[in-house]
This record gives C-alpha cells, sequence and structure tokens, in this order.
C-alpha cells in the first residue's frame, strides 16, 4: 500500500484525529451504568457522579493509581507545622485550565483558584455560592466546614489551609473528588454573564481529558488534553462514555468490542466473562458495604426496638447468595473488614424471626403496618440487584406482618429524595473514598452528615464525641480503639442494618493497557492506552 493509500485508510477510520501523522492514540470507549447529575464534584457525590468528573480534574494531592498512597499533584509539596494546625503548600507553576467555546483562560492555575475551590464551600455568602445556590453536603459531611478555619494566598503558588483543630485524616480528604480545584477566572466569567450553574454544565478543569458534549441517558464525550501538565499520562485521543443502565447490554457491547471498559456485571455473568479470551476480569477485595438505613425521624423506626426487630429478621446468607452468588460476603459492621481499625470482635445479630416478631408486638406495630423500602434503580459494586435485594427483604419482612411497598426512582432523584429523608428504609452503600476510618464512621453515620450520606437521620451526641476525639487523634492505635468503641455503639443503636459486602469486578478488554482499578471505586483512565 503506498503511503497516500495507508494515510486515506487511517483518515477514514478516524486514527489520526487530533493527533500528528504517524502518532495516533486512539480512542477508548467505557460503558457506564448511569447519567450523572451533574460535573461539580463538590456539589454531587456518587460513584456515578465522581467517574465522570476524574477525567477533567485535578487536586492539590491525589491517591496514587490502583493503590491507597497519596501523591502530589497540583501541589508540588507540603509541610504540616508542629501543632498539626497549619499546611502549607507550594503550587505546581505552568498549569493550564481548558478552554470551551464561551471561555479561554488568559492565565495559569495558581492560588486564586485553590482560594475559590474552598471558599466557595467554606463561606456561605460566597458572591458565587449565593448565585449559584446550592449547597456542599459532603464537604459539609466531612465536618470540612468545621475543620478549616480559612485558606491564605501567602504568594503566586503558596496556600495555607489553617484547620480549628487537628484532622488526622485531613491529606487524605484533600485527595477526594469534592476537592477538585476549579477555575477562579472561569467562575468570574460565568458570574458575570449569569450562569454560574454552567460551573457543573459545562465544566473546566485541568485534568487530562476535555469535557466535548453530553446527551443525557446516551453518552459523555471527552478529548485528550494535548496541554496536560503530565503529557505522557494522556494516552488516549478520545474517551467516551456510553451510558447504559441494563448490564446485560454493557456485557454485549463489551463483547462486542463495542466499548473497552465495563462496569458491574451481573455475578451470573462472571464465569463467562473469565473465560473469554478478549476480556481480562480483573477481580478484588471489597472495600465497600451495602446495607439498610432506617430512617429514625419516621414511625416506627424511631424505635430501638424496631430497629432491632427488622435487623434480625434479615436472612442476610440468603441475599449473599441469591444477590451476589458467591461474590460477596455478609456484612457484620458498619464498615469492611479491610478497613484498618474493624471491630472483628462484634458478633452478628442471630436470624430470629419469632423473636422479631414478638419485639414488634411489644413495640405497639401492628399487623399490617405499612412501610416503604426503597430500591436503588442502578447497580453499585455493593449491590448487583437491589430490586432482588428488596422483594427479598419485603419476603422477610412480610413474615412479620409488615406490608412492605417497594418504591424506586431515577438514580438522581432517588439519592435528592433520599437526603430530604422522604424514605422509611432505604437500600445504599458505600464505596471508601480515602482510607480512613472517619470516611465510614464520621461521613455516613454522624450529625454532621445529615442531608448528605446520613440516611438514617440518626443523630446521637455520644457516638458523634466517640468520632470526633478519634479525628483528632494522630495516634494511630488510639484512633483505632476509639473507632472500635463507635462501631460497637452503632450495632448496639441499630441504625442500619449491613448486610454485604461484594468482591469488585470489572471487565476490560485484553486491548486496554495498563488499566487499575482503584481501591475507592474509582474510574480512571489516566495512563491508560488502548492497543
Amino acid at each position: 500500500m503506498r503511503m497516500t493509500s495507508l494515510f486515506a485508510a487511517l483518515l477514514g477510520a478516524g486514527l489520526l484525529a487530533h493527533s500528528p501523522l504517524g502518532l495516533a492514540k486512539g480512542s477508548l470507549v467505557f460503558c457506564s451504568e448511569g447519567s450523572p447529575s451533574g460535573f461539580d464534584t463538590a456539589q454531587y457525590q456518587s460513584g456515578t457522579d465522581n467517574d465522570v468528573a476524574e477525567p477533567l480534574y485535578n487536586r492539590l494531592v491525589e491517591f496514587e493509581r490502583g493503590a491507597t498512597g497519596v501523591l502530589p499533584a497540583l501541589a508540588t509539596d507540603w509541610a504540616i507545622s508542629d501543632d498539626g494546625l497549619t499546611y502549607t503548600f507550594n503550587l505546581r507553576p505552568g498549569v493550564r485550565f481548558h478552554s470551551n467555546a464561551g471561555f479561554t483562560p488568559s492565565r495559569e492555575f495558581d492560588a486564586d483558584d485553590v482560594l475559590f475551590t474552598f471558599n466557595r464551600m467554606l463561606d456561605a455568602t460566597h458572591p458565587f455560592r449565593m448565585a449559584y445556590g446550592t449547597e456542599f453536603p459532603y464537604f459539609t459531611a466531612m465536618g470540612m466546614d468545621k475543620t478549616i478555619a480559612r485558606v491564605e494566598k501567602t504568594g503566586p503558588l503558596t496556600v495555607a489551609f489553617t484547620l480549628n483543630h487537628v484532622d488526622a485524616a485531613f491529606i487524605q480528604n484533600l485527595a477526594m473528588s469534592f476537592a477538585s480545584i476549579l477555575s477562579a477566572e472561569y467562575a468570574e466569567h460565568l458570574l458575570s454573564r449569569g450562569t454560574p450553574s454552567d460551573i457543573s454544565h459545562k465544566p473546566i478543569g485541568t485534568g487530562p481529558f476535555v469535557f466535548s458534549r453530553y446527551q443525557k441517558d446516551a453518552q459523555i464525550r471527552y478529548r485528550g488534553n494535548p496541554d496536560y501538565w503530565a503529557p505522557e499520562q494522556v494516552k488516549l485521543d478520545q474517551l467516551v462514555f456510553s451510558i447504559n443502565p441494563d448490564p446485560s447490554v454493557r456485557i454485549q457491547k463489551l463483547r462486542k468490542g463495542e466499548c473497552q471498559v465495563g462496569i458491574h456485571p451481573r455475578p451470573a455473568d462472571l464465569e463467562a466473562l473469565r473465560q473469554d479470551p478478549n476480556i481480562d476480569l480483573i477481580e478484588k477485595p471489597a472495600y465497600n458495604l451495602g446495607y439498610i438505613a432506617y430512617n429514625t425521624r419516621h414511625k416506627p423506626f424511631d424505635q430501638l426496638q424496631v430497629r432491632q426487630a427488622l435487623d434480625m429478621a434479615v436472612d442476610k446468607q440468603a441475599i449473599v447468595k441469591t444477590v451476589f452468588q458467591g461474590a460477596g460476603e455478609v456484612a457484620v459492621n458498619a464498615m469492611p473488614p479491610t478497613q484498618w481499625s474493624y471491630d472483628e470482635s462484634i458478633v452478628d445479630t442471630p436470624h430470629d424471626l419469632e423473636k422479631a416478631k414478638a419485639m414488634l408486638r411489644d413495640a405497639g406495630v401492628k399487623e399490617g403496618t405499612e412501610i416503604t423500602l426503597w430500591a436503588m434503580p442502578v447497580q453499585r459494586p455493593y449491590n448487583p440487584d437491589a430490586r432482588l435485594m428488596a422483594q427479598m427483604l419485603q419476603n422477610d419482612w412480610g413474615k412479620l406482618g409488615l406490608k412492605v411497598n417497594i418504591v424506586s426512582y431515577e438514580w438522581g432523584e432517588y439519592l435528592k429524595r433520599a437526603k430530604d429523608g422522604e424514605h422509611d428504609t432505604i437500600l445504599i452503600g458505600w464505596t471508601g473514598d480515602n482510607g480512613d476510618p472517619d470516611n465510614w464512621l464520621g461521613t455516613l453515620y454522624s450529625c454532621d452528615a445529615i442531608g448528605s450520606h446520613n440516611h438514617s437521620m440518626w443523630c446521637d451526641p455520644e457516638y458523634d464525641a466517640l468520632v470526633r476525639k478519634a479525628k483528632g487523634t494522630s495516634d494511630r492505635e488510639q484512633r483505632s480503639e476509639l473507632y472500635r468503641q463507635a462501631q460497637q455503639y452503632l450495632k448496639q443503636h441499630v441504625p442500619i442494618t449491613p448486610v454485604a459486602h461484594s468482591t469488585v469486578s470489572q471487565p476490560v478488554s485484553t486491548r486496554v493497557k495498563d488499566y487499575l482499578v482503584s481501591p475507592f471505586g474509582r474510574t480512571s483512565f489516566l495512563d491508560v492506552g488502548i492497543d
């Protein structure tokens, strides 16, 4: 074939788009499971929302690919004062924000962008926040609004965070999605145009990929960032998120080569995927928890006796066998066994229907009482089939004389309504974000987490005191002991029923190079290539 014919063939196949001749990087399609609520990681925090934002942004520090260690990113290094209350970050020079059809940055990333990113979350009167008309529930749920006293610019490329109290997990927290750095200049541009919400709908970051377009329930398109500050890590020209809520459709597309990375396969499909010569099935131990949350602000779930009765009526073994089909294990505690400080001494509540019936009668709950059980409309790593699990719980609790009505909504609406506490009981779960116990025991069950991730609406001052003390202690053994006490307290007061931890399985085409599964459930395409 002559060179001109070769060029024409490659151009026709789209292999030379956005690349110098002969240096095409290729395209990768990711079969994702749902549409995001938005691209503002401080406002939206589901796994789906984090996945779609991951290509776009950087943080001051970031987790090592496929691991839990923290590495420099937009900060090249940092120093911590002797009293543990001041963190000073030196920022990376020469980093540029993306452009879009309506905005081109006039300057490089600097300290002003860090101040904007955090001050809009810290200050309820911040002009952009007031115009945006939103809250930042994850930031609040983690108590960051109470932890950070102020953020100051000490030089063009230097910022200092002053804390109100010691936070042993502070650096890990800054590596999480909510701390993604946004452009202050872009925010000012949007504010002047009266369109502040475009910061979520037309996102701009410093990340390895640039947002191209989004079609709800269909696809999200990105292009490789030619100006990325670590250009050797951008190995794709095009990245496409193909949105497919149906897991069987995702698997079909993967096996046909229509996408190269899948997510959340059904347990029933795992063996066939293992046997497919064109697919690598990456399997990792669980760092997640699927659970039932009882809304303690709704009667009769405000009574401990009622929660205890429902808890002991759940046939966890049957659920793990039927829903997880061998790819999970029964959960006992409010966080997974892979988390340091996990209390192995805690014994699960025995499954006892007769005792549960008696407890409900003693609590004044009449036979035929109606309750709602919310079931997620999407697969998550901690729950491969929420609808089936809900039907099994409907049967378990029906044996107690309760009439259980299963409710579901579109994923974004489900999360929004859940945060408002509309449910009686709800199937939900969590994949750890940063490797620290507070990411479970504080983020999911503390008073501060009500309105974000505390779906039990449970607030107990004694429990909160334990968690706050643990977070403010630097010694790991002391922290572990306090967290063990917190786990025991949760087990006694039953705001949730832990159901299962799943094995995380991710199918990837053998054409994909250097894809690593994150222990935190993130889907990252940094440093990922395709043959």
